[in-house]
C-alpha cells in the first residue's frame, strides 16, 4: 500500500480502539487480494482466414433439416455429407451402411456421426422448417468443444453475417436494400468483419475498443492491443497502436546487439548502438519516425521480456500435443501456439499495470473449394484442441481462474455454399460462430438458426438464395455485444457501429 492509502486506513481505525491493528490486516488483506484478481478484461478475436464452411461445424439434426442437409451434400465425386447423430465410425476399406460407400481416412463415413448438443433454450421453428423441435450436433473432430458447450462456458451464435440492415430473400432479389460492399470477396469481406467496411480501412472496432481502453493501462498502453498472429486491422486503433508478438519459449521481441554487454569487443559499443538506433533528433522525417518506432520496440521488449520470467507466466500450461485425426501423426498446432501466448500475456497483465486488452489468434487455409474432406476436419479440430487448451490455461494462472475475465470469439470471411461443388464448397455469406468465456451464457444457441435446403422440387427456402445463406444477426450486433461486456459504453458503441440502429436489437444474449 502507498502512504497516503495507509495513512486514509490510519484514520478511519483510530476509533476502534484495540481493534485497529486486526482491522489494518483485514484491509491490508483485501487490498492484495484485490490487486491479485484485479479489475481485468479481454477480448481475444479468432478470426478463420479463407472463409470456413460452418454448415458442417455446427449442424441442425432435425429430421427435416438433415433430410435436407444430407441430400445436398452427399453427391458430387467427393461427397461432404457427415454422418448423423448416432453412427458408428465405419473402418477405413470397409462399406458404411448408411451411404454403401467404402471409408478412407478422408471421407465422412470413418470419422462417425456428429455430436450431438443439446441447447437450454429451444429454438424458434423459422418459416419453412418442418419440425416441432429443433435439435444439434458439432462436427465429430469437435469433441473438446460438445464439452465445453455441456459445461456451460461455449456458446453458438448462429447465421451471423455482414450487414447494413436486416434483409429478406425477396429485398435481396429486387436489391431494394443496401447490401455490404464486395460481398463475396476474401480481402473485402474479412476487412468488413474486422473494420466494418472494405479492404483499405484503417481502424478495427477491436482497435477502437482498446482505444477508449487506454485510460485504465496506466503507462503501458502499447499492451492494450496485442496480436499473435501479424499485423491485423481489427486491432488498429485511431491511437492505440497494436503490440505484435510471436510465439514460442519467449514471445517478446529480443534485440540484440543493444541490450549485451560487450560489442566488437567494446563494453560501450552497445549503448552506443541504442543511442544511435534509437536518436530522434534528425531531420529526416521519416529516419526520426523509424528511431521512434525503434525505440518503441525496444522500451516494449524490456517490459515483457522482464515480466515474461515471472512465475505465473512461466507457469502457464504448455500447450498439449496435437495428433491429426485423419493420419494419426503428431503436428504443430499453430493456433494453440498462439493462444498459449496470449495466456502468458494475461498472467503478466497485473505485472505490466493493464486492465483491459484486445487480442487477435488465426488460423488459415479455410477456402475449401476443393478436397474439403482431407482440409476442413482437420482445421476444425485444431480449433477444438486450440480453444479447449486455451481454457484449461486461463482455470489456473497463478492460482487463479481467469476464465471470467476473457471472452473468445470467432470470426472468418464469410461461410460457405449450402450445396457442394463435388469436393468442396464456394464462396457464401451468413456463418455460424463460437462464443467461449467464464462470463458467456454457455451451452445455448443464440441468433436464429436458419432453414435449410435448397431451391429444390417447389420448395422454397426464405433463408436461402443461390444456395447462399442470408444472415440473420449482423457482425455490428455481434461486436456491440462484446464491446459491451468489455466496458465500452452505449454512445461510444454508436459511433464505432454506426449501423447498429438500423436493428431492432442492439445487443445479445450470450453475455
Amino acid at each position: 500500500m502507498d502512504r497516503r492509502h495507509m495513512l486514509r486506513l490510519g484514520g478511519a481505525f483510530s476509533m476502534l480502539g484495540t481493534a485497529a491493528p486486526f482491522a489494518l490486516q483485514l484491509a491490508a488483506a483485501g487490498s492484495a487480494a484485490s490487486q491479485s484478481a484485479p479489475d481485468y478484461k479481454a477480448l481475444v478475436c479468432l478470426f478463420l482466414f479463407g472463409g470456413n464452411d460452418s454448415h458442417n461445424m455446427v449442424l441442425a439434426t432435425d429430421q427435416d433439416s438433415w433430410g435436407r442437409y444430407f441430400s445436398a451434400r452427399n453427391t458430387g465425386a467427393d461427397p461432404i455429407a457427415l454422418m448423423p447423430v448416432g453412427t458408428a465410425a465405419t473402418p477405413v476399406g470397409q462399406t458404411s451402411a448408411v451411404t454403401g460407400r467404402v471409408a478412407t481416412a478422408n471421407s465422412p463415413e470413418a470419422w462417425g456421426g456428429v455430436l450431438p448438443i443439446t441447447p437450454r433454450t429451444a429454438q424458434a421453428i423459422p418459416a419453412g422448417t418442418n419440425a416441432s423441435t429443433r435439435t444439434f450436433g458439432l462436427h465429430p473432430f469437435m469433441a473438446p468443444m460438445q464439452t465445453l458447450f455441456s459445461q456451460g462456458r461455449l456458446a453458438v451464435m448462429a447465421n451471423v453475417g455482414t450487414l447494413i440492415q436486416p434483409t429478406t430473400k425477396a429485398q435481396y432479389q429486387a436489391r431494394s436494400v443496401p447490401l455490404p460492399a464486395s460481398l463475396f470477396s476474401h480481402n473485402d469481406q474479412q476487412s468488413t468483419w474486422q473494420a466494418m467496411s472494405t479492404e483499405g480501412a484503417r481502424t478495427g472496432w477491436g482497435g477502437r475498443f482498446a482505444d477508449l481502453m487506454t485510460g485504465m493501462n496506466g503507462q503501458n498502453t502499447l499492451f492494450t492491443a496485442v496480436s499473435a498472429a501479424g499485423n491485423a486491422v481489427f486491432l488498429s486503433g485511431q491511437s492505440v497502436v497494436q503490440y505484435q508478438l510471436s510465439t514460442g519459449a519467449q514471445p517478446a521481441v529480443v534485440i540484440n546487439g543493444q541490450s549485451g554487454t560487450s560489442l566488437f569487443g567494446s563494453t560501450l559499443a552497445p549503448s552506443r548502438v541504442r543511442d544511435l538506433v534509437t536518436d530522434t533528433d534528425l531531420t529526416s522525417n521519416f529516419a526520426a519516425d523509424y528511431s521512434t518506432v525503434v525505440s518503441r520496440s525496444i522500451g516494449a521488449a524490456t517490459s515483457i521480456n522482464s515480466a515474461f520470467t515471472q512465475a505465473t507466466v512461466t507457469s502457464v500450461a504448455t500447450a498439449p500435443a496435437y495428433t491429426n485425426a485423419q493420419t494419426g501423426r503428431v503436428e504443430t498446432n499453430s493456433l494453440a501456439l498462439q493462444l498459449q501466448t496470449v495466456a502468458r500475456m494475461i498472467a503478466a497483465s497485473a505485472s505490466l499495470g493493464v486492465r483491459r486488452q484486445v487480442f487477435f489468434v488465426s488460423l488459415g487455409g479455410w477456402d475449401t473449394h476443393d478436397f474439403q474432406n482431407t482440409t476442413q476436419p482437420n482445421l476444425l479440430a485444431k480449433v477444438a484442441h486450440a480453444m479447449s487448451y486455451f481454457d484449461g490455461a486461463l482455470a489456473n494462472i497463478g492460482g487463479l481462474d481467469r476464465r471470467n475475465q476473457v471472452t473468445t470469439f470467432t470470426a472468418s470471411d464469410f461461410a460457405r455454399t449450402f450445396t457442394t461443388n463435388g469436393d468442396g464448397t464456394d464462396h457464401a455469406w451468413g456463418a455460424h460462430h463460437f462464443v467461449m468465456g467464464g462470463a458467456v451464457r454457455g451451452g445455448d444457441v443464440y441468433g436464429q438458426y436458419p432453414t435449410l435446403g435448397a431451391d429444390v422440387a417447389g420448395f422454397n427456402n426464405p433463408d436461402n438464395i443461390n444456395n447462399v445463406t442470408i444472415p440473420t444477426t449482423s457482425v455490428d450486433q455481434y461486436g456491440a455485444t462484446l464491446g459491451r461486456w468489455f466496458g465500452v459504453s452505449d454512445s461510444d458503441i454508436d459511433v464505432i457501429f454506426p449501423r447498429l440502429g438500423n436493428f431492432n436489437r442492439r445487443y445479445l444474449d450470450f453475455v
